[in-house]
């Protein structure tokens, strides 16, 4: 058995390479989820169109006030306001769409209707 005592130096440096080994699979990480999302072709689409926020509060008022309130402002479900500043496109339209978050039901608008909606949100 080799009896090789590691120096302090030898330490420092494996951290060093540790830490770098970390901050790297993590870019790499959120590399690989941009680029999964980005290939969506259903959020593709909505993120190319322009969305118009005065349909989109009208889709809101539809599907969304009974739970939220005719402001946003919450009810059953969270408020809204400011959602967009603490949520990406991306997020926004999955939580509309997949169904993740129980009491929320699956929510499949077209892509015109979600690009409306999502311009609305980001009003909010």
């Amino acid at each position: 058995m080799d009896n090789h005592i590691t120096t302090p130096s030898i330490l420092v440096q494996r951290a060093m390479l540790i830490m770098l080994s970390v901050v790297l699979a993590f870019i790499l990480g959120m590399f690989a989820v941009r680029v999964v999302q980005a290939s969506d072709p259903y959020v593709k689409t909505v993120l190319s169109l322009n969305g118009d926020s005065v349909q989109g509060h009208a889709i809101f008022q539809i599907n969304c006030a009974g739970c939220h309130g005719l402001e946003a402002a919450g009810r059953v479900g969270p408020s809204l306001q400011g959602v967009s500043k603490h949520k990406s496109r991306y997020g926004l339209i999955h939580q509309v769409i997949s169904g993740d978050t129980p009491p929320m039901p699956k929510f499949q608008p077209s892509t015109q209707e979600m690009a409306d909606l999502l311009s609305y949100l980001e009003t909010l």
